[in-house]
Protein backbone atom coordinates (compact mmCIF):
# COMPACT_ATOMS: atom_id res chain seq x y z
CA UNK A 1 0.00 0.00 0.00
CA UNK A 2 1.43 3.21 -0.97
CA UNK A 3 0.94 6.46 0.84
CA UNK A 4 1.63 8.48 -1.62
CA UNK A 5 -0.58 10.67 -3.40
CA UNK A 6 -1.83 8.39 -6.55
CA UNK A 7 -2.75 12.12 -8.72
CA UNK A 8 0.11 13.33 -9.66
CA UNK A 9 -0.69 15.38 -13.24
CA UNK A 10 3.00 17.36 -12.61
CA UNK A 11 5.25 14.00 -12.06
CA UNK A 12 6.48 12.20 -15.39
CA UNK A 13 8.56 9.90 -13.15
CA UNK A 14 7.98 6.32 -12.52
CA UNK A 15 9.37 4.58 -9.64
CA UNK A 16 10.89 1.32 -9.60
CA UNK A 17 9.44 -1.45 -7.20
CA UNK A 18 12.62 -0.51 -4.77
CA UNK A 19 11.95 2.76 -4.64
CA UNK A 20 8.63 2.48 -3.90
CA UNK A 21 9.41 -0.02 -1.30
CA UNK A 22 11.79 2.57 -0.13
CA UNK A 23 9.01 4.75 0.12
CA UNK A 24 6.39 2.29 2.07
CA UNK A 25 9.42 1.32 4.42
CA UNK A 26 9.89 4.94 5.33
CA UNK A 27 6.35 5.03 6.66
CA UNK A 28 6.77 1.87 8.53
CA UNK A 29 10.08 2.83 10.03
CA UNK A 30 8.80 6.40 11.73
CA UNK A 31 11.14 8.35 8.98
CA UNK A 32 14.02 6.34 9.54
CA UNK A 33 15.88 6.13 5.91
CA UNK A 34 18.39 3.73 7.32
CA UNK A 35 16.07 0.85 8.25
CA UNK A 36 13.79 1.85 5.07
CA UNK A 37 16.48 1.29 2.94
CA UNK A 38 17.78 -1.86 4.31
CA UNK A 39 14.41 -3.35 3.81
CA UNK A 40 13.92 -2.41 0.50
CA UNK A 41 17.15 -4.05 -0.88
CA UNK A 42 19.56 -1.23 -1.16
CA UNK A 43 22.73 -1.40 0.30
CA UNK A 44 25.30 0.66 1.40
CA UNK A 45 24.73 4.70 1.17
CA UNK A 46 21.01 5.68 1.56
CA UNK A 47 21.78 8.85 0.80
CA UNK A 48 21.92 8.40 -2.60
CA UNK A 49 18.23 7.12 -2.49
CA UNK A 50 17.09 9.94 -0.44
CA UNK A 51 18.81 12.67 -3.15
CA UNK A 52 17.03 10.79 -6.02
CA UNK A 53 13.93 10.44 -4.04
CA UNK A 54 13.89 14.15 -2.67
CA UNK A 55 9.91 15.60 -3.78
CA UNK A 56 8.54 11.97 -3.55
CA UNK A 57 10.30 12.10 0.32
CA UNK A 58 9.09 15.88 0.88
CA UNK A 59 5.28 14.90 -0.65
CA UNK A 60 5.17 12.04 1.94
CA UNK A 61 6.31 14.38 4.44
CA UNK A 62 3.70 16.71 3.76
CA UNK A 63 0.99 13.91 3.66
CA UNK A 64 1.94 12.43 6.77
CA UNK A 65 1.68 15.88 8.57
CA UNK A 66 -2.00 15.87 6.74
CA UNK A 67 -2.74 12.87 8.34
CA UNK A 68 -1.65 14.17 11.61
CA UNK A 69 -3.40 17.57 11.62
CA UNK A 70 -6.94 15.77 13.06
CA UNK A 71 -5.02 14.00 15.90
CA UNK A 72 -2.89 17.98 16.30
CA UNK A 73 -6.52 19.60 16.20
CA UNK A 74 -7.76 17.29 18.78
CA UNK A 75 -5.10 17.46 21.46
CA UNK A 76 -5.39 21.27 21.52
CA UNK A 77 -9.23 20.63 22.17
CA UNK A 78 -8.00 18.28 24.53
CA UNK A 79 -5.27 20.50 26.80
CA UNK A 80 -7.57 23.15 26.66
CA UNK A 81 -10.77 21.19 28.40
CA UNK A 82 -8.36 19.58 30.64
CA UNK A 83 -8.46 20.30 34.42
CA UNK A 84 -5.90 18.30 35.22
CA UNK A 85 -2.07 19.01 34.58
CA UNK A 86 -0.62 17.23 31.77
CA UNK A 87 3.12 15.56 31.60
CA UNK A 88 4.86 18.67 28.84
CA UNK A 89 1.99 20.29 27.95
CA UNK A 90 3.94 23.03 26.61
CA UNK A 91 6.19 20.74 23.66
CA UNK A 92 2.75 19.17 23.30
CA UNK A 93 0.93 22.56 22.48
CA UNK A 94 4.03 23.67 20.13
CA UNK A 95 4.10 19.89 18.34
CA UNK A 96 -0.11 20.37 17.47
CA UNK A 97 0.32 24.08 16.16
CA UNK A 98 3.50 23.33 14.00
CA UNK A 99 1.61 20.90 12.40
CA UNK A 100 -1.48 22.71 12.42
CA UNK A 101 0.58 25.22 10.76
CA UNK A 102 2.31 23.72 8.03
CA UNK A 103 -0.76 21.95 6.83
CA UNK A 104 -2.71 25.65 6.81
CA UNK A 105 -4.91 25.14 9.37
CA UNK A 106 -3.94 27.82 11.97
CA UNK A 107 -4.62 31.11 12.01
CA UNK A 108 -3.96 32.83 8.33
CA UNK A 109 -3.73 36.52 7.44
CA UNK A 110 -6.64 37.39 4.45
CA UNK A 111 -6.19 40.07 2.29
CA UNK A 112 -9.39 41.25 0.53
CA UNK A 113 -9.17 42.86 -2.56
CA UNK A 114 -12.34 43.68 -4.49
CA UNK A 115 -12.67 45.64 -7.75
CA UNK A 116 -15.82 47.31 -8.73
CA UNK A 117 -14.58 49.20 -11.36
CA UNK A 118 -17.03 48.77 -14.54
CA UNK A 119 -15.24 49.36 -17.86
CA UNK A 120 -11.86 48.92 -16.61
CA UNK A 121 -10.92 51.70 -19.20
CA UNK A 122 -11.40 55.17 -19.10
CA UNK A 123 -10.77 57.21 -22.54
CA UNK A 124 -10.09 60.59 -21.91
CA UNK A 125 -11.25 63.29 -25.18
CA UNK A 126 -8.26 64.39 -27.33
CA UNK A 127 -6.70 67.56 -25.68
CA UNK A 128 -7.20 70.72 -27.61
CA UNK A 129 -4.40 73.11 -28.27
CA UNK A 130 -4.77 76.73 -25.60
CA UNK A 131 -3.84 80.06 -27.26
CA UNK A 132 -2.98 82.78 -24.63
CA UNK A 133 -2.43 86.24 -25.39
CA UNK A 134 0.17 88.13 -23.70
CA UNK A 135 1.12 91.58 -23.07
CA UNK A 136 4.67 92.37 -23.40
CA UNK A 137 5.40 94.71 -19.97
CA UNK A 138 8.44 96.42 -19.38
CA UNK A 139 10.13 95.70 -16.11
CA UNK A 140 12.00 98.56 -14.31
CA UNK A 141 15.12 97.46 -11.88
CA UNK A 142 15.50 99.64 -8.74
CA UNK A 143 18.85 100.94 -8.38
CA UNK A 144 20.57 100.71 -5.00
CA UNK A 145 22.85 104.27 -3.35
CA UNK A 146 26.31 102.66 -5.08
CA UNK A 147 28.04 105.03 -2.78
CA UNK A 148 26.33 103.24 0.28
CA UNK A 149 27.36 99.53 -0.87
CA UNK A 150 31.18 100.59 -1.93
CA UNK A 151 31.86 102.31 1.66
CA UNK A 152 30.47 99.02 3.35
CA UNK A 153 32.64 96.91 1.76
CA UNK A 154 35.37 99.29 1.81
CA UNK A 155 36.20 98.95 5.18
CA UNK A 156 36.12 95.29 5.33
CA UNK A 157 38.45 94.96 2.34
CA UNK A 158 40.84 97.01 4.19
CA UNK A 159 40.63 95.41 7.18
CA UNK A 160 41.57 92.29 5.59
CA UNK A 161 44.46 93.82 3.10
CA UNK A 162 45.55 95.02 6.94
CA UNK A 163 46.00 91.82 8.24
CA UNK A 164 47.12 90.11 5.41
CA UNK A 165 50.67 93.07 5.75
CA UNK A 166 50.71 92.10 9.06
CA UNK A 167 50.96 88.24 8.60
CA UNK A 168 53.53 88.86 5.65
CA UNK A 169 55.96 91.02 8.41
Amino acid sequence: MSYLPQTTEKKDKVLTEKQQSFLDNLIQTGGDPKKAAELAGYSGNYHQVIKALRQEVIELASDVLARSAPQAAFKLVDIMNSDQPIPQVSNKLTAAQTILDRVGVSKSDKLDVTHTAAGGIFILPEKAPIDVQAEEVDYVEERRDSEEETTSEQPYVEEASGREKEEEE
